[in-house]
């Protein structure tokens, strides 16, 4: 049964983040992104920490595929593609868009029914394109339609109420609210309201990790098990066409990898290696960076992850610095 004693919860409190990459400009660092990062090994101890990782954060869309297995643990019947999208934040092409409505029409129900906020698409080509063809911001669009879609068939399977299902204490998010405590191993600490209008978890960044560990680790045919192959084999349907999420997905062979605004990375392998990475500031050009050198840290050979190193930082149009991660992330520092 779902608890929420706060004893057992991470602790609310500042995150005493760490350096965790330099913005080097001309061989001079120009700036410094503070976070923290978290690497598990198989048997799901913690084998390299930067940070605070046991400190309440909101991991926000990287909460998806636990979101995902509790709606699966409900009896949503999907698989494939449509329960990639299902754990998504979509770029709002038209795949992503068909598949929403795909999963709207199994459930009997029209995109009216859905409770998330309008929005232009996420992927800024498809969003200029709506934009020149004066197209306005919808549910469809928005990045997390395929899981609203999704909380909206689980509630009418088991007979609960539709209009209220984003509601904290509606039997849909209590179900969820139990599934993250179980993944995690603690109860959330904090609830809001994500920006989709879903309920939000406080949970702590080494609880990120673990849950993505279960996942991948799980016995074949689980809920756990089927959230994460479908995510892997359908890699763009749960982010997008060129996002970096998805190309690391096919670099890493059997990585399941999930974003989430403000800066957080999560990624395991099926023996359970996990990292999680939180960037403080939220800066997007850290986060995967970051989550590659932690993975080149965890043990993944470091020539599947060269493309993940960032965007060149440009000065007159020429490349004249990048990203870095910290030293204590190089690989070469651990056999130091």
């Amino acid at each position: 049964m779902y608890s929420s004693s706060p004893a057992d919860a991470p602790l609310v409190r500042e995150p005493l983040h760490v350096p965790v990459a330099h913005l080097v400009r001309g061989g001079v660092v120009e700036g410094i992104h503070y976070g923290s990062v978290v690497v598990l090994g198989a048997d799901g101890r913690v084998r390299f920490r930067l940070g605070d990782i046991e400190a309440a954060f909101y991991p926000r869309s990287a909460l998806k595929p636990v979101q995902a297995v509790a709606m699966l643990r409900a009896g949503l019947p999907l698989d494939g593609e449509l329960l990639s999208l299902a754990a998504a934040s979509h770029s709002g092409e038209e795949r992503h868009l068909a598949g929403t409505r795909r999963i709207l029409e199994l459930a009997g129900l029209a995109e009216d029914d859905l409770r998330n906020v309008p929005d232009m698409p996420f992927d800024p080509v498809v969003r200029d394109a709506w934009v020149r063809e004066g197209r306005m911001p919808s549910r469809l669009a928005q990045n997390c339609s395929g899981k609203h879609a999704a909380m909206l068939w689980t509630a009418k399977l088991n007979g609960w109420s539709l209009d209220d299902y984003l509601d904290p204490a509606h039997p849909l998010q209590r179900k969820i609210a139990a599934t993250v405590e179980d993944l995690t191993g603690r109860p959330a600490a904090r609830v809001t309201v994500d920006g989709c209008g879903a309920p939000l978890f406080a949970i702590s960044l080494h609880g990120l990790a673990r849950a993505l560990a279960r996942i991948t680790t799980a016995a074949p045919g689980t809920p756990e098990a089927r959230v994460a192959d479908a995510m892997r084999e359908h890699a763009e349907m749960a982010s997008g066409t060129g996002r970096d999420v998805a190309a690391l997905m096919r670099a890493v062979p059997g990585l399941l990898a999930k974003d989430g605004f403000e800066g957080v990375q999560v990624a395991a392998l099926p023996d359970g290696t996990a990292i999680a990475v939180k960037i403080a500031d939220g800066a997007n050009r850290a986060r995967i960076p970051v989550a590659a050198a932690a993975l080149a840290r965890a043990g993944v050979d470091p020539a599947l992850l060269t493309e993940f190193a960032g965007e060149p930082l440009l000065g007159g149009g020429e490349p004249v610095g990048s990203v870095r991660p910290v030293r204590a992330l190089d690989p070469a520092t651990a056999r130091a």
